[in-house]
């Protein structure tokens, strides 16, 4: 699974790009007055779809922030049961927003729902994104829980030694 969230951060180092081009797109229109209808709405396209798609991927890494003030304090024991029950947490969590993100995007097409801007864009297709991205997270925190409730640990340290960024 390592493979595919790899290669959601580097689908979502390409939105990323894509932003970058929109704004670039719409700064040079202005500079050299041509128009290009719709940069602004693809910037936020893009950069939504960056944003959901990185998810798992940072995840993976150790690189989203955790509070763990409480934890650090805990037994051993009570750290690992209280880890298990916030990655449980959070799988529903996660799991309710890949839910949601999918009904949205088969209502969206179903309704044949556009933006309101002159480039009319279906938005299931930007809302994708979204619907791809969280169900990675899902399933990036699902496959954390099993790894903590079988005993082994989430990440290891950098080559370096450096333990993962996570506090």
């Amino acid at each position: 699974l390592d493979a595919l969230y790899d290669a959601a951060g580097v689908l979502a180092a390409a939105w990323l790009a894509g932003t970058l081009a929109m704004v670039l797109t719409g700064i040079a229109g202005r500079f050299f007055h041509f128009h290009v209808p719709g940069t602004d709405a693809y910037a936020g396209y893009c950069m939504a779809a960056a944003a959901f798609l990185a998810l798992a991927p940072t995840l993976r890494r150790g690189e989203h922030i955790r509070v763990t003030l409480l934890l650090n304090h805990l037994p051993a024991t009570a750290h690992r049961w209280l880890d298990v029950f916030c990655h449980v947490v959070a799988v529903f969590m996660a799991g309710a927003l890949a839910w949601y993100s999918i009904r949205l995007v088969l209502q969206s097409r179903e309704f044949v729902d556009i933006s309101t801007g002159l480039d009319a864009t279906p938005l299931w297709i930007p809302q994708l994104g979204m619907a791809v991205g969280t169900s990675l997270f899902t399933l990036a925190f699902l496959m954390d829980l099993i790894l903590l409730l079988t005993g082994k640990t989430l990440r290891e340290a950098s080559p370096d030694g450096e333990p993962a960024h996570i506090e």
